[in-house]
């Protein structure tokens, strides 16, 4: 179950070239089903919440995951991701609280800017004792959730289908380099049996020298003016998990 809300987690996407004015996120909630699909297996695993408000200053935003009870018995998952971002979706500090099963760990970054180069400062802090590391890039770099956000303030009419576009993501203890490759309008069908029209982009994550560093996962986001994402879909060794949007 760990790996299913990691996918979840993972629902991220990059800034590009073409980036239109940033859209008030004044108050939104988006609720989201996790399905895993093997098969003629369908089952309901883990519920998310993924929630931004403004601020005097900014935005704060929190995504939550969680297992249902019958997989709680399996590997019970409550994850936290929390950011707050400037006036202009830029992070600022970004948290993450990690309880799976046994396993504690909370991650800190506090951002830092210098013209276009990014820095961050992160804290590591596990039972067996407390790490920090710093990051930096010589573009504007993000966290997990941060460029979510970001992704949805595209001018997709601008993007080059099939091109692929890189970031950089800082997680806790690394740089990691997103590349998404866009795919274009397609219809897709909903939980509920009702079909929308989206923008579909796939993700891929790699460390320094090409390593992947994660699952390839894809998503699709309304075309209607709000760009909710409404389908995630990523692969597992057995079957695969996918992310509705329920409302």
């Amino acid at each position: 179950m760990k790996k299913l809300l990691t996918m979840v987690l993972l629902m991220v996407a990059v800034v590009l070239p073409q980036q239109v004015s940033a859209r008030d996120f004044s108050k939104e909630t988006l609720n989201y089903e996790i399905v895993y699909h093997w098969g003629m297996i369908w089952k309901h695993a883990a519920d998310a919440s993924l929630s931004i408000r403004k601020t005097n200053d900014g935005y704060f935003a929190q995504l939550t995951g969680r297992t249902r009870s019958w997989a709680d018995k399996v590997y019970p998952v409550r994850d936290t991701l929390k950011c707050t971002m400037n006036a202009n979706l830029k992070p600022l500090r970004y948290e993450k609280l990690t309880h799976e099963k046994d396993y504690y760990a909370r991650d800190v970054i506090k951002f830092s800017y210098n013209h276009s180069h990014t820095s961050a400062h992160c804290t590591r802090y596990r039972k067996s004792g407390n790490t920090s590391i710093d990051l930096s890039a010589k573009t504007q770099a993000y966290d997990m959730l941060s460029v979510f956000y970001m992704l949805r303030n595209l001018d997709f009419n601008e993007l080059s289908r099939n091109k692929n576009y890189t970031t950089v993501i800082f997680s806790g203890k690394e740089k990691e380099y997103l590349t998404i490759n866009y795919k274009g309008v397609e219809t897709i069908k909903m939980r509920d049996g009702t079909k929308r029209k989206a923008y579909k982009i796939a993700f891929s994550f790699t460390q320094k020298g090409g390593k992947k560093s994660s699952d390839s996962i894809s998503v699709w986001l309304s075309t209607e003016d709000s760009r909710i994402p409404l389908l995630l879909v990523g692969k597992l060794p057995v079957g695969e998990v996918k992310c509705y949007y329920k409302g």
